[in-house]
């Protein structure tokens, strides 16, 4: 397709991304580093790391891998936190390091955790200690040498350290027991790395920085292998995008999306830092009455989200207490933005949210609208800087201009593959274009709009569902004989998972199916809905048709 969107670009946005002056995105964390030394880095519950104290701590931390573990270039290290001050030290220490990050959502069940770690082989990792008991479950069948247990309040001034900390563990009893004697304390890390300087291991734009975990038709989690060029490049696409309205040193962002998930790594924890912002961390966004005090207390100037947490936010009475006049820009991705809820923004705040797209295998972002007012609501935006689109049909022919075709996509961005997965790449890789399995249309303008998933999957509140995860655990139980999972539209968070059962056991109940399936699945994967018939469509050699399961929902 021929570049018709640079038209529209916003002015000052370059149409080239430029990698040269960065060698890896130790690089870029360095020079960020040097340019702003004495301004605020990371906040957390009001408490702030300037990033000259975040170099220091990253240093000591490193140096702790490096001569403590004696983790080498290449070897995996996995973090499972939410959005905590140690996690912005865990991850430039790994990088710093030349370790490759293995990003782990903290809500995962023990089942998911072991496939993960099992196949990423991870030698080493950093856990919040309410998830501890978890990892002693499934620790001796994993490659995990080195763990390192922290708690929320561990990098905070002693009288609240002990307070907060004992409160979630003894008060709110979010801790539940765990017998790990081998592992190390995260302040002990600290204390062992001040021992000695670490080193800078060389690190090549081709090494891959990240393993970031992703779903697939099959269902099976694969590794997406991001290198330091895919995600340098990433962040500079956003860099460059937000140039009409951002200022090196003067923006403080609101860090609501965990830093475990590509959106907000690369934005927050990469992009924003790069511009010397204050990144305001968010430890629980659901908590939105806490949320919101948080924000009362921010003079903030960018936020990024999903649909359901800016609709959540309006919906709470003190939402309107909010001072928004510095605000100057929100933006959404992970799942789409309903008109309603951006118009709704507009009206209540006076400032813009814009939506992007993207996905875990292009580091993520690979459309935005422009920040700049040129926005058009309910749709994806344009392609980023050395990005390009095409939309093709099944033949894999470009179709027409106006006519619907799955998004395809190529840039500097697209992932190297997926971890010791050759079968699997090949099929969504093909000379350097990713097949996204998105259907989009395009107008004259060259603003890209999402029409249909080509995929099954399933969009929870921004994170992806496969069915075939969720019908496999289901189907384990000795009452169902066949299951289909599909989603359903939902108010609150865009869609839900619903369960439709053929009973083996009559007696099988709704509640049954719900609770076998928290036994192995994360909460936002477990059905909320279960519709029993006595049979499922299926094509003639058997396939089940969850298409025609989602054209009649009940």
């Amino acid at each position: 397709m021929e570049r018709i969107w640079l038209k529209n670009y916003p002015k000052g946005v370059p149409h080239e991304v430029d990698l040269s002056k960065y060698g890896s995105l130790v690089d870029v964390y360095e020079e960020a580093i040097g340019k702003f030394k004495t301004k605020k880095a990371f906040t957390s519950m009001g408490v702030s790391l300037t990033f000259s104290e975040l170099d220091r701590k990253v240093d000591q931390f490193a140096s702790f891998l490096q001569n403590e573990l004696k983790l080498k270039k290449g070897d995996r290290i996995a973090i499972q936190m939410p959005n905590l001050l140690q996690f912005p030290i865990v991850a430039f220490a790994a990088l710093r390091s030349g370790l490759t990050i293995v990003n782990t959502n903290p809500l995962y069940t023990a089942k998911e955790m072991r496939h993960q770690f099992k196949d990423s082989g991870a030698k080493a990792i950093v856990i919040l200690a309410n998830y501890a008991h978890l990892l002693q479950e499934i620790l001796k069948e994993t490659d995990i040498e080195s763990v390192v247990i922290t708690e929320v309040a561990d990098l905070f001034p002693t009288p609240k350290r002990i307070l907060v900390n004992s409160v979630v563990k003894y008060i709110k009893k979010m801790v539940p027991a765990y017998h790990l004697p081998q592992a190390y304390t995260f302040r002990q890390a600290l204390e062992l790395g001040a021992m000695k300087p670490s080193s800078k291991v060389p690190t090549s734009l081709e090494d891959v920085a990240f393993l970031q975990y992703t779903g697939g038709t099959t269902g099976v989690a694969k590794g997406a292998m991001l290198t330091h060029r895919n995600v340098a490049a990433n962040m500079l696409q956003i860099c460059d995008w937000m140039k009409p309205k951002l200022r090196e040193g003067e923006e403080v962002a609101i860090a609501a999306l965990p830093m475990y998930h590509i959106f907000a790594l690369t934005l927050n924890c990469l992009g924003l830092l790069r511009y010397g912002s204050e990144n305001v961390l968010i430890l629980n966004p659901r908590d939105i009455p806490g949320f919101i005090k948080e924000l009362k207390n921010t003079p903030f100037t960018v936020m990024a989200g999903v649909n359901t947490l800016f609709n959540a936010l309006m919906n709470n009475p003190a939402f309107t207490t909010i001072d928004f006049t510095r605000v100057k820009v929100s933006v959404a991705g992970a799942m789409t933005l309903q008109k309603p809820v951006a118009e709704k923004w507009m009206e209540l705040t006076k400032s813009v949210i814009v939506e992007g797209y993207g996905l875990t295998e292009a580091s993520p972002v690979v459309c935005c609208n422009p920040i700049d007012g040129t926005d058009r609501v309910g749709t994806i935006g344009l392609p980023f800087p050395s990005t390009d689109i095409m939309l093709i049909d099944d033949d894999g022919k470009e179709v027409a201009l106006g006519e619907p075709g799955e998004l395809v996509c190529r840039g500097p961005q697209v992932m190297a593959g997926y971890w010791n997965r050759p079968d699997e790449t090949a099929q969504v890789l093909n000379d350097g274009w990713l097949k996204t399995g998105d259907v989009a249309v395009a107008d004259a303008d060259g603003f890209f709009k999402i029409v249909d998933r080509k995929k099954d999957m399933i969009l929870v509140s921004g994170f992806n569902v496969y069915p075939n995860e969720v019908e496999e655990a289901i189907a384990s139980h000795p009452g169902v004989l066949e299951v289909a999972a599909i989603g359903v539209v939902d108010q609150h968070s865009g869609e839900i998972v619903k369960a439709v059962v053929v009973k083996k056991d009559p007696n099988l109940t709704a509640e049954d199916v719900i609770a076998h399936a928290r036994k192995s699945l994360t909460n936002y994967k477990v059905p909320r809905l279960v519709e029993f018939r006595t049979e499922l469509p299926k094509t003639n050699v058997g396939k089940i048709l969850r298409r025609a399961l989602r054209d009649n929902v009940k």
